[in-house]
């Protein structure tokens, strides 16, 4: 028993070591679980980093309204070149709104850099200065979710959210109506191959025991 709980340990760290350093260290794609029946989080997908707290920031990807930024600030002009719809990014801060922003350098004061060439712009000035000159660079939220040091980890390991590694270009995907079922179903084959891997490894069959790249 102890050399299989020794294998069986060793074999996990080697297979999901990604997934822990991930939630601490980088941008990740968070899936509800199905039975996560939270409204605010039902069938969801969301962006979560680090952030300068210690703790973790994000938005939910996949709740476009149908309201547009202009409707939301008829008397900003600036505001009318924006083509796509203001989505809900989450519960905390309802009534502010923050911009997801792909560019190489930090768009202003108040950005939190989530990934290479994506920022997450808080501050109402650089909100401004974006949509007056790069409007359509930049996906506009209104509200965001919010993580405490920890909190996050504590809701992965409880099974809450599978995580994903972060594609920007999935950021700003256009079409989000079945972004929750294809990423769920991503998920769901990374783990059958992963338990593949562990059980031909428990049976002693080593020629299917392949690293993960690191």
């Amino acid at each position: 028993m102890a050399v299989f709980r020794i294998l069986a340990g060793a074999f996990l760290l080697l297979v999901l070591p990604w997934t822990a350093q991930a939630q601490d260290d980088e941008a990740i794609f968070l899936v509800a679980h199905p039975m996560f029946r939270d409204l605010d989080y039902r069938q969801t997908v969301l962006l979560a980093a680090p952030a300068p707290n210690g703790g973790h920031v994000g938005v939910i990807l996949n709740r476009p309204t149908r309201r547009s930024l202009g409707s939301l600030f008829p008397e900003h002009e600036p505001s009318k070149k924006v083509l796509e719809p203001v989505h809900y990014g989450g519960p905390f801060s309802r009534g502010a709104l923050v911009a997801l922003v792909k560019t190489t350098a930090t768009p202003g004061n108040g950005s939190v850099m989530l990934m290479k060439n994506l920022y997450m712009a808080f501050r109402v000035n650089t909100i401004d200065q974006i949509i007056e000159s790069t409007p359509n660079e930049a996906r506009y939220f209104v509200g965001y979710v919010g993580w405490r040091p920890g909190e996050l980890r504590n809701e992965i390991d409880r099974g809450i959210w599978s995580v994903l590694g972060a594609d920007v270009d999935v950021v700003f995907r256009k079409d989000m109506d079945n972004l929750w079922e294809e990423l769920l179903l991503q998920t769901r084959r990374i783990r059958a191959g992963s338990e593949a891997h562990y059980a031909a490894a428990l049976a002693g069959d080593f020629s299917k025991f392949i690293l993960p790249p690191r």
